[in-house]
């Protein structure tokens, strides 16, 4: 009888250690792969940036030795390979890995999902300035003021009609216009980037930053970074920012001189990197207020309210949670 307890006891004893056993080894395994997704997160970006800075502030001397078809051989190819294991960590190391900022069931604070609201409308309505404006297609006009409607309509590329119910004089009447107003040019300088002439006619995205394209790709990354539960992925999805701020400090750098570009001193001192530094530290024309007030006048409106509804509408998407699950590897 005490034979047979002992080798209960000891059997049990040999199942728990297994289990502690067991139990060690999948920890160990759960921290390797973490820190393995937290390395690759930000190691394919890394990589990115720095094959960047160092080809393009080499970009004379690899001119010289190269060719130019050379070296944009040499840049595209080491460019393709650095995006290449951005992709790759994404999909077979970072996705869905932990350690997680909330639960795979859960969902992002209020706070989380107002700041990505904020960040992707911004981007996507910087986006939006880039394409023609958008207006009303139709407009009520003063009937007697037909000259003036015709001069608006030639100014819309001839897309303005009368709509036929209308009142034939007199009164008030509805025109029917086109819904993009390639007219409309406020919303950008329109002179070659970094010189006086710049600096003179400051307007739209340039009262921004210096480089609006990257910044809409790295304020839509951290916008939803917000709204995932992995940090490995929120990490990931924060990167194009750095490689914003980084890479756009570097340009601006690289044209103070001279290298594949111009940033005169007039437009250093107006404009910045930064989205809004320069208008929030009254760099530009009439200080703060009318920086503001002046950038409220040249923005695409219509344009930046449906820009403004699909990142809201993205985000209560995204927000409701349980959306994202782990991925076991």
């Amino acid at each position: 009888m005490a034979s047979n307890a002992a080798s209960a006891a000891a059997s049990a004893a040999v199942r728990s250690a297994a289990a502690a056993a067991a139990s060690t080894s999948a920890t160990a395994t759960s921290s390797s792969s973490s820190n393995a997704a937290l390395k690759w997160a930000a190691g394919g970006w890394s990589l990115f940036i720095a094959e960047n800075l160092i080809l393009s502030e080499n970009r004379t001397f690899l001119i010289d030795r190269l060719g130019d078809d050379g070296y944009h051989g040499l840049y595209g190819t080491l460019s393709t390979i650095a995006m290449g294991s951005v992709a790759y960590g994404y999909r077979y190391k970072i996705r869905g890995q932990g350690p997680f900022a909330f639960g795979a069931s859960g969902r992002p604070g209020a706070v989380a999902l107002a700041a990505s609201f904020g960040l992707q409308a911004l981007a996507l309505g910087m986006v939006s300035q880039s394409a023609p404006k958008l207006q009303i297609p139709v407009q009520l006009v003063d009937g007697g003021s037909s000259s003036s409607s015709s001069a608006t309509a030639d100014a819309n590329t001839d897309t303005t009609a009368q709509v036929k119910s209308a009142p034939a004089s007199g009164g008030s009447r509805w025109k029917v216009r086109c819904p993009f107003d390639f007219s409309d040019s406020k919303s950008q300088t329109g002179v070659p980037k970094g010189t006086r002439q710049q600096a003179d006619q400051l307007a739209g995205l340039d009262r921004i930053t210096r480089h609006p394209g990257l910044w809409s790709f790295g304020l839509l990354g951290l916008g939803n970074a917000l709204l995932v539960p992995s940090i490995p992925t929120r990490i990931w999805l924060s990167m194009p920012a750095m490689v914003a701020l980084i890479g756009g400090a570097h340009t601006d750098s690289r044209h103070r001189r001279g290298m594949g570009g111009e940033l005169c001193k007039e437009v250093d001192e107006v404009t910045s990197n930064v989205p809004f530094l320069a208008m929030i530290m009254g760099r530009q024309d009439g200080g703060v207020v009318q920086s503001f007030q002046a950038l409220g006048d040249e923005v695409k409106i219509l344009n930046g309210a449906l820009a403004a509804g699909g990142a809201a509408l993205w985000v209560a998407r995204r927000g409701r949670g349980g959306g994202i699950r782990p991925v076991v590897r």
